[in-house]
């Protein structure tokens, strides 16, 4: 019955696991595409140049 479970508790985990870094893929992938529109559609600054798009 234990090694049952633990068999059961690993699958669990290791789903778990490829869930979460599919996730994190998805996250990367939205936040490359979202830098890319924001290098390309950024605003021109004073004297038409343009300036830097991010705000640090």
């Amino acid at each position: 019955m234990v090694p049952l479970l633990l068999v059961l508790l690993l699958a669990l985990l290791l789903f778990g696991a490829g869930f979460a870094l599919k996730a994190l893929w998805i996250v990367a992938v939205i936040v490359l595409a979202a830098w890319l529109l924001g290098f390309v559609l950024r605003s021109a600054g004073p004297g038409g140049k343009r300036g830097r798009w991010y705000r640090w």
